[in-house]
């Protein structure tokens, strides 16, 4: 259905367009709101989108939830694993003694321990959290994202929230998810609305096959093969065609050039072709001083790049509050590379040394910074992976030294926060071995609608193809026990 929605888009060249940073930086569409039709007037609820903003923070690979927030320190040996519970600020709730942090602040958030739906399976998993969809749809290929794919959460809220400051509504960072063989995952693109309609993806942490984790810092191979990562944190140079990386310029003086060539061929097609008001907008952003900054995360001051932790996953989250305040109102931050929670095996060092430490301490720093600006309160913050893991601890001795967990979709943590989370409240529970949800079972489905409830979408809202059929975006209800 690519193309096949009622919103048009100007008739420019794809390699107009990508010059111009229409598509290939911005992921712009023109005049997208005219294919929504939502009765907000009916359903009494106002989309107020400009003072509503979300981040989704995406654990590609699948965090396991008795080993971080829904410990099982009775269960027997086999499931509950080498690390113990500490207390948090909140009576009574306790999670895993590696996110002392996060420990801290519990006031300012809240957990849903029984999210659950029904695959095991990498690219199915992430289609599922990523669109909010448990049905995959008709002919969904695992390898390979399809125009008739579910449109991805960051894709809805890219065509269904105010632009603001000529910026996409929705941006994923630091990179797309792809899988160490080279195939591109499926459900974090706008599938069935065009794509055109995507989310800006914000292209900063090199692709690396066998590498992952929160590099320079707490790099780590998952089977430890030695493999050198050499990987830089760069953000994109607005100024620059895309996928034209800093590290790719041969000398100032080509940099100059380019930019001047470039500049050129700006001014020439924004005065003589049929641009929309939303590409001339992106063409302004080019050179857009609050946006490059934004951006430029890895030149911060010294305090900011300490309280978040100057790796991948500290940049990632600045850079998420940063775009915020420049006016987008969603960010989906990929916390680590495609499966990069992927344990399997050496589980508890790699995640004691090498993920929970730089989680714990940028998401405590975003949080610290949101309440302190004074933002936390309209600000969602949603943290959770394609699965949970299982219970029981097992070892691939082919594959790595020492024991980790397998797959595990039916049931997984969520970690929410602001946005008018009730801080220290739980929603749910898992059994004893932490394997499936015995209350208050919540579906992707619901995750998508809370996301979609905070960004102040209207829940009549729907999308309408070429054929006029309409096509709902809420498929379920917020969490209603969270707030």
């Amino acid at each position: 259905m690519t193309g096949s929605t009622s919103w048009q888009h100007a008739n420019v060249s794809r390699r107009t367009a990508l010059q111009a940073g229409a598509i290939g930086l911005l992921g712009l569409g023109g005049n997208h709101l005219a294919a929504l039709r939502a009765e907000a007037a009916e359903s009494g609820v106002s989309n107020s989108g400009n003072a509503q903003r979300c981040i989704y923070i995406f654990l590609s690979g699948g965090l396991a939830q008795q080993d971080s927030f829904d410990m099982k320190p009775n269960a027997p040996d086999d499931v509950r694993g080498d690390f113990k519970p500490i207390s948090t600020a909140t009576p009574g709730l306790q999670i895993c003694e590696h996110l002392p942090e996060l420990a801290k602040r519990s006031n300012d958030w809240a957990l849903c321990r029984s999210l659950t739906h029904p695959s095991n399976d990498h690219s199915a998993g992430h289609h599922i959290m990523l669109t909010g969809r448990t049905m995959l749809p008709p002919g969904f290929n695992s390898s390979v994202p399809q125009p008739k794919d579910w449109p991805a959460i960051a894709a809805i809220a890219n065509v269904a929230t105010p632009r603001r400051n000529n910026l996409p509504p929705a941006a994923v960072l630091p990179e797309r998810l792809v899988h160490y063989s080279g195939r591109v995952i499926p459900g974090q693109f706008a599938g069935q609305l065009g794509e055109s309609n995507n989310p800006w993806f914000i292209e900063a942490s090199p692709y690396h096959k066998t590498s992952y984790g929160a590099f320079p810092q707490y790099e780590f191979d998952h089977q430890e093969r030695g493999n050198a990562d050499s990987r830089v944190f760069e953000a994109p140079d607005l100024k620059l065609p895309h996928g034209f990386a800093m590290t790719r310029l041969n000398g100032r003086l080509r940099l100059l050039n380019e930019l001047a060539a470039q500049r050129s061929q700006l001014d020439h097609f924004a005065s003589t072709e049929n641009f929309d008001r939303f590409r001339q907008g992106a063409i302004s952003l080019l050179t857009d001083p609050k946006v490059n900054q934004a951006l430029d995360v890895t030149r911060a001051d010294e305090k900011t790049q300490e309280a978040y932790g100057k790796n991948s996953f500290g940049w990632s989250l600045l850079m998420a509050r940063r775009l915020l305040d420049a006016g987008v109102n969603m960010v989906q931050v990929n916390l680590g590379n495609d499966e990069s929670w992927d344990t399997h095996g050496n589980a508890f060092p790699h995640l004691k040394d090498k993920l929970l430490p730089p989680t714990d301490r940028a998401v405590a720093a975003l949080l610290d910074d949101l309440r302190e600006s004074g933002q936390l309160d309209n600000t969602l913050i949603v943290m959770a992976g394609e699965f949970g893991r299982t219970p029981k601890i097992s070892l691939l001795p082919e594959h790595y030294k020492l024991p980790g967990r397998d797959h595990w979709g039916a049931v997984q943590t969520v970690f929410f926060a602001g946005g008018g989370v009730r801080g220290g409240n739980v929603v749910g529970a898992s059994d004893k071995i932490g394997g499936f949800p015995t209350d208050s079972p919540q579906k992707p489905e619901n995750l998508a609608a809370t996301i979609y409830h905070a960004l102040g979408i209207p829940p009549t809202s729907a999308w309408y193809d070429a054929l006029d059929k309409p096509t709902r975006i809420y498929h379920g209800d917020p969490i209603e026990e969270l707030l």
